[in-house]
């Protein structure tokens, strides 16, 4: 049997769209059982297609069961509770005071369950004067100085490829339910755990902050350089089919970089003799390797540096990265075969231990797929109850 470190450990989802269904995403790999819970019509990512599962929404809630509830209908809070009444873990993103809203928040669940870890992710935290404001990733990207510092010196602040605040305060969130089931075993009581995005985000600018305690004359936005203007070389360099990305970190580093461009030239240079020097000259020094890596492919640049020991990668677009033989191997992209959208490519888990094998990852349930299982099984409603909650909108 596969032994996982969560097993036995029963979390119903309320997460949608990317930041809580993350966080559930993950505890569902390490072993807990995840019932998402969706309203009749469907979580909002559901908006994003005319017809059919998105693939944001396979690919983010594999290996949860699946099933629908009107949390505005009476019937739908009692439902809800006697669900809560025996799990081990909430996790929901709603705006602020939706679920006291709802009468669910909190200090209701925990009178149903005491031993229940509520965990909440939201923009901007529990407290303080942005509390209570709606944020998606976007805003808290803006908020949080993430936009400032990305692009180039000449362009606007611009938004990064990807979603930062939600996979990182998922990512907190996750944390923080499991210290909560650890201490959980000592006190045996739960409690409210909670991660805003910004809060999670804000480590992540440590070069900018570096940069404002030390008075550096640095521009917010660097481009591909160190968001310090401290290394170099530092960037991404354009090969014959792309871009390679090649830093140095230590004076061997470069020492080998030259010797294996043949630019021993540059090695005996007094203007690059250390990093300090070499910022100095960052300009002379990126067209230099330019010129060399121009000539080259991305993969002829990688095996050569590689094999002398320096720092690079190719930039590898998102079709070359789901193809990835390495992320194969370490199962982080999966294939699984999904009911009514085929063959897709699913995120594995990044977190391993030696004492838990690896998630056998199953596809997404489609809306309300497990309705009859957990409502019959679980809360032990007979199949009239059942078709009644269904007619009425409850299910």
């Amino acid at each position: 049997m596969n032994q996982q470190a969560l097993d036995g450990v029963d979390v119903i989802d309320l997460g949608q769209i990317y930041n809580g269904a993350y966080s559930s995403l993950m505890l569902s790999y390490l072993g807990a059982d995840v019932t998402k819970v969706e309203p009749p019509f469907g979580e909002p990512l559901r908006s994003r297609v005319d017809e059919g599962e998105p693939p944001e929404l396979v690919m983010l809630n594999s290996t949860k069961d699946g099933i629908t509830l009107n949390l505005k209908d009476e019937r739908g809070k009692e439902l809800f509770k006697d669900l809560v009444r025996d799990a081990d873990v909430l996790v929901e993103n709603f705006a602020p005071g939706t679920m006291e809203e709802f009468g669910l928040g909190y200090e209701t669940l925990s009178e149903i369950n005491s031993e229940l870890i509520y965990a909440h992710g939201s923009g901007f935290g529990e407290d303080g004067p942005k509390s209570d404001r709606l944020a998606m990733d976007l805003i808290v990207q803006a908020e949080s100085g993430v936009m400032d510092t990305t692009g180039n010196p000449e362009d606007p602040p611009t938004k990064t490829g990807i979603a930062p605040g939600d996979f990182l305060g998922g990512i907190h969130l996750a944390a923080g339910v499991m210290a909560a089931l650890y201490q959980r075993e000592q006190t045996g009581e739960g409690q409210f755990v909670e991660a805003s995005m910004q809060d999670a985000v804000y480590p992540s600018l440590m070069s900018q902050l570096a940069n404002y305690y030390a008075d550096a004359d640095v521009p917010s936005r660097t481009g591909n350089r160190h968001s310090s203007l401290a290394k170099a070389p530092y960037n991404a360099y354009e090969a014959d089919d792309g871009y390679v990305a090649i830093l140095c970190t230590s004076d061997d580093h470069w020492q080998t970089l030259c010797k294996a461009i043949s630019r021993e030239d540059l090695r005996d240079d007094d203007r690059f003799a250390t990093n300090v020097d070499r910022v100095e000259h960052m300009e002379t020094i990126d067209a230099a390797i330019e010129e060399w890596t121009r000539e080259r492919t991305r993969e002829e640049i990688v095996s050569t540096l590689s094999a002398a020991g320096v720092p690079c990668g190719s930039v590898q677009s998102v079709e070359e990265v789901i193809h990835d033989p390495h992320l194969e191997e370490r199962e982080m992209v999966v294939e699984v075969d999904h009911p009514t959208e085929g063959p897709i490519r699913v995120p594995g888990t990044p977190i391993r231990l030696s004492g838990s094998e690896m998630p056998d990852i199953e596809p997404a349930p489609r809306k309300g797929e497990d309705n009859r299982e957990i409502y019959r099984d679980r809360l032990g409603l007979s199949e009239d109850e059942i078709e009644k909650l269904q007619s009425d909108g409850v299910i």
